[in-house]
């Protein structure tokens, strides 16, 4: 029995050093949309911890918010011969082709935050949150909010075409369908910014009778929430109070606004999509053992009664 289990020992400990000793060699592409929000950056920040622990030689490539660049990273990945590549995709359509020359050059690739329309032999796996989800929890939580008042809601879309944008969109619509009090009356595109959140808003709050006829901002984004806050003080009004504001992805900066009662509720998109990423190509290099194509991270719902401080000192020592 005894030697039965060092047996067992050695051969779990020989597992382990061998699926290390391949992440050392590994040597990973990564095709990042750009740094256009805290999250953004914090993902950026925790894949490249990612990378140095589990000894992974990390290209990185800042696309800059445009797809060709980010076709163009992907080719040179192609070209250095890496061993696998990860996308963080700035739109959901146009990857066909490229995606088609990673997959005959045998190097598997992984989404990460967010989808693509393509078929799934392109791609390894997706690690992603439900996107649909976050917005049905943003939704439903303004349904519970206001019961039964009249609420004119305006919305700040993220990046047109992007999964996030469409899909966020979408949960939030289907939560506050059955409810005939609550309407979107203005919807446009933030392009996930701050700068241009806060533009939008300008725009929104002029057309709505100078904001009082506006009952909730929807922001598929904390970064366009807090651009979008910055305008509604300066209209002279107070957000959280006059406008309610809910948002997604819980960067830090939205519970400081929450401490101070300008925001109200951010729905969770954790920026560690790499740790999953990197485990499931480990097992894939180690014995070619697939992952599911779809890899979900959790989501949750934070109001202004989560002790905003707290989260917000938990959030910037994970690299935000």
């Amino acid at each position: 029995m005894r030697i039965l289990k060092t047996l067992v020992g050695a051969a779990a400990l020989a597992g382990l050093m061998t699926t290390t000793a391949l992440a050392a060699d590994m040597t990973v592409g990564f095709s990042q949309i750009g740094s256009e929000s805290g999250w953004r950056a914090a993902e950026t920040t925790l894949t490249k911890q990612q990378a140095e622990e589990r000894g992974i030689d990390l290209k990185f490539a800042d696309a800059q918010q445009k797809q060709e660049n980010q076709i163009k990273a992907i080719r040179s990945f192609i070209a250095q011969g890496v061993d696998a590549i990860l996308l963080a995709p700035v739109v959901a359509t146009g990857w066909d082709q490229v995606l088609e020359e990673a997959k005959e050059a045998e190097i598997p690739v992984v989404l990460l935050d967010r989808t693509i329309d393509a078929p799934d032999d392109l791609y390894l796996t997706a690690v992603t949150s439900d996107l649909v989800h976050e917005g049905n929890v943003a939704g439903q939580w303004l349904a519970d909010k206001v019961g039964d008042e009249q609420c004119n809601v305006v919305e700040l879309q993220g990046t047109t075409g992007s999964s996030p944008a469409i899909d966020r969109k979408k949960g939030f619509e289907q939560a506050i369908a059955d409810h005939d009090n609550i309407k979107i009356v203005r919807s446009q595109t933030g392009d996930f910014t701050r700068t241009k959140g806060k533009e939008v808003m300008e725009s929104f709050l002029k057309a709505e009778n100078g904001g009082k006829d506006i009952c909730a901002l929807y922001a598929h984004n904390d970064d366009m929430a807090v651009g979008a806050i910055q305008a509604i003080k300066e209209a002279g009004l107070k957000p959280g109070e006059d406008i309610l504001v809910v948002s997604i992805d819980a960067v830090p900066d939205i519970f400081q606004a929450m401490a101070n009662g300008e925001a109200n509720a951010t729905v969770e998109l954790t920026p560690n999509m790499a740790g999953p990423a990197f485990d499931a190509l480990e097992k894939y290099k180690a014995d070619g053992t697939e992952p599911p194509k779809w890899i979900q991270t959790e989501s949750k719902l934070y109001t202004q009664a989560d002790d905003p401080m707290k989260v917000y000192e938990e959030k910037k020592n994970l690299g935000y």
